[in-house]
Formats: C-alpha cells, structure tokens, sequence
C-alpha cells in the first residue's frame, strides 16, 4: 500500500514522481498565477501555497519557484506566485486571500548581498533577475 501524506491531494496515490507533467504537456500548460484574477481564470476560489520570491517569476526550471510551483501542482495543489512584492505595503501579501497551507518564501536565485555587491565591495548598477535590471525592487 502507498504511504499518502495528510497533506497529500484527494486522491493521491503518494507517488509525486508519477505525477509531473510530461514535456509536451508541460508546454501547453499557462504560468502559476500571480493575481487574483489569473488565479479565477484558473476555477479557483483560493490556492492551497503561495510562492513569494525576490526574483521576478520566469516559468524554467532554472528558477527554484517554477520547479517547486509546478511539482506541487502536477501534484493536484494550487500554487500562486508573489513576484519580488512591494516591501513598503502588505497588499502583495494578501493578493490571494490566506493560502490553504502555508507561504513558502525565498530570497530568490543570488543572496541579497551579492546581489547588491560586487566582489570588490562596489554597489552593483543593475538586478539581473528583475525585469529591466531595474535596482532596489527586493
């Protein structure tokens, strides 16, 4: 008998594996939403995880937010995304009501401080993991 998680999907047959997406389909599918409205287009009243990330949201599997969004959602959760939120207002936090289980949160793919700083200790003049390398967005 499968050993199933308390937490896992109705239905689940506890083999996370046997549930990602094949690349074909895994090419059809739309990004994790990241608004409420993205989140409704999808038939759904909440979602059970919310990602918050300091680097803008790009679905590849080169950015740790795509890989564990999409796992959990071949997985049957509903994954929203908060991209780099605006740490002066608590409104990205609340985009998508309270999440059914938890936010997961990172500081995204570059520590902070290497984002910010060059080997020699200089301030760094761009963010390359923000939308128009634009600075002071995490």
């Amino acid at each position: 008998m499968p050993r199933v998680h308390a937490l896992d999907p109705p239905g689940s047959t506890g083999n996370l594996l046997a549930t990602l997406p094949t690349p074909s389909r895994r090419a059809t599918q739309a990004a994790l939403p990241m608004t409420a409205d993205e989140m409704r287009q999808r038939g759904w009243d909440a979602v059970d995880v919310v990602f918050v990330t300091g680097d803008a949201y790009i679905d590849h599997p080169s950015f740790a937010m795509a890989i564990l969004g999409r796992v959990l959602e071949a997985a049957g959760y509903r994954v929203g995304i908060v991209s780099q939120p605006d740490w002066h207002s608590a409104d990205d936090w609340t985009r998508f009501g309270r999440p059914r289980l938890f936010f997961a949160i990172s500081a995204g793919n570059m520590d902070s401080m290497i984002n910010h700083y060059t080997a020699n200790r200089k301030v760094r003049n761009d963010d390359a993991y923000t939308a128009g390398g634009r600075i002071g967005s995490r």
